[in-house]
């Protein structure tokens, strides 16, 4: 098995209760209560995240301020001297290497890796299955704290030949779904959602929920929106923050919606966000999304799009969101350009700009570009600025329908007198037989 090589990113703990509020905000990023969505090493992979691309400088003194105190509640001195690096000594004294901490840490680390690898040696020797099983993924469990996530993958995949229940397998399936997802290995997370979800044995709502969003978050990070749309809206509402060390509830609305709006026609769209009530209660956490979709689904497009222009900065800070983001934006800007102008035999396009808060001329260039891409049956007259639509002529259609049909028939008949005549004159195979 290819491993990549480790990445300083972000210690993992799940833990139960209700989600927070929508923290988006057209306004302004509050980075403490974004942050406070996540626990272990996503947190601090997404404040290093933040950090380094959000254009505030108080922004990025506050994300780095709560990185390095999370990477104090973990075991990762690698990820804790990364986080004091790129500080570089701008919060001041207190920000520095803890090299008290460090050592404690490492001395700890030491002794407790020298036990483990003896535990399991003692394992092998007695060929326990299901303790040389927990020695694997004791030994995963070390190197995932202390940031060794090659060797925490390699751990874990190894707990697969030792696994002698649907239970075990479901948790070796997770452990191995959180390196990977850390590690960037998306095909890794697909993989094993499915050995997860091929168990025999009935699997616990908040499991389920977990392999939905992972599965979800593996299509979004390969392209495959569509896919991603539907593992996001079927995740379940049992997830609230047992997954935070992956992935949050506002997390699903936002990458679910984006994804759904950029993907589905209008009836999906109805059927599967707007009408679905597990995943209204997902939207709920976030009101702007929901209004969005909401607008966009009402032909309401400059609010849609006003909407996403809002949220935009913020989004770019999400870690797994800010690759697909032009594209996902340009999709739904297209699908909402195609359907307003479905309807209509002609459009007037300084109408439709003051729709789409746009200038006349950038309109036109879009309109030409979705001809071109035989996305939109128009053609521009740019004196006037007026769309014409190219719809079939109805009335001709049926003409050339009804002939066809009378043609077919005409030939069916032929068939049927010329079979009528070959059986009354007997003029087939056994009629031939017998002459000779």
């Amino acid at each position: 098995m290819d491993i990549e090589d480790e990445l300083p990113i972000a210690p993992a703990s799940a833990g139960g209760g209700e989600p927070s509020q929508a923290l988006l905000s057209g306004d302004q990023f509050d980075v403490e209560v974004y942050a406070a969505q996540y626990s272990g090493r996503t947190r601090v992979a997404r404040l290093l995240f933040i950090a380094g691309k959000c254009e505030s400088e108080q922004m990025r003194l506050d994300a780095l301020r709560l990185a390095y105190e999370g990477s104090l509640k973990g075991e990762d001195t690698a990820l804790h001297r990364d986080v004091v690096a790129k500080i570089a000594g701008r919060l001041g004294p207190r920000y520095v290497v803890d090299q008290a901490w460090s050592d404690a840490v490492e001395r700890r680390s030491l002794v407790r890796k020298d036990k483990l690898d003896s535990e399991l040696n003692g394992y092998k020797v007695n060929l326990i299955k299901e303790s040389i099983r927990m020695g694997y993924n004791d030994i995963g469990d070390f190197h995932y704290a202390h940031g060794h996530l090659s060797e925490a993958l390699k751990s874990y995949i190894r707990t697969r030949d030792y696994c002698t229940t649907s239970k075990h397998v479901v948790q070796m399936c997770l452990n191995v779904i959180l390196v990977s997802v850390e590690l960037g290995q998306f095909m890794h997370v697909s993989n094993y959602v499915s050995k997860a979800e091929q168990t025999p044995d009935d699997l616990d709502p908040v499991i389920v929920a977990k392999l939905r969003a992972a599965a979800g978050l593996a299509y979004l990070e390969t392209n495959k929106y569509k896919l991603a749309a539907r593992k996001f809206i079927e995740t379940g509402l049992e997830l609230r923050n047992n997954y935070s060390e992956v992935i949050s509830p506002q997390d699903v609305a936002v990458y679910g919606a984006l994804c759904a709006l950029a993907s589905f026609d209008r009836s999906e769209l109805k059927s599967k966000v707007i009408d679905n009530y597990n995943f209204r209660n997902f939207l709920e956490l976030v009101p702007e999304v929901r209004e969005l979709v909401n607008d966009f689904y009402a032909s309401r497009y400059g609010s849609c799009l006003g909407y996403l222009e809002k949220l935009k900065s913020n989004l770019l800070l999400d870690i797994h969101l800010h690759e697909h983001l032009e594209v996902l934006y340009k999709d739904i800007r297209h699908k909402a350009i195609i359907q307003y102008t479905f309807p209509f035999i002609s459009v007037d396009l300084n109408t439709m700009a003051v729709a789409f808060k746009t200038t006349v001329s950038l309109l036109e260039k879009e309109l030409a570009a979705l001809i071109t891409d035989n996305k939109i049956q128009a053609r521009i007259d740019s004196h006037n600025k007026i769309l014409y639509a190219n719809h079939a002529d109805q009335r001709n259609g049926t003409f050339q329908r009804a002939l066809q049909t009378g043609n077919e028939f005409e030939r069916d008949v032929k068939f049927m007198l010329l079979r009528a005549n070959l059986l009354k004159h007997e003029y087939n195979q056994k009629a031939a037989e017998k002459r000779v």
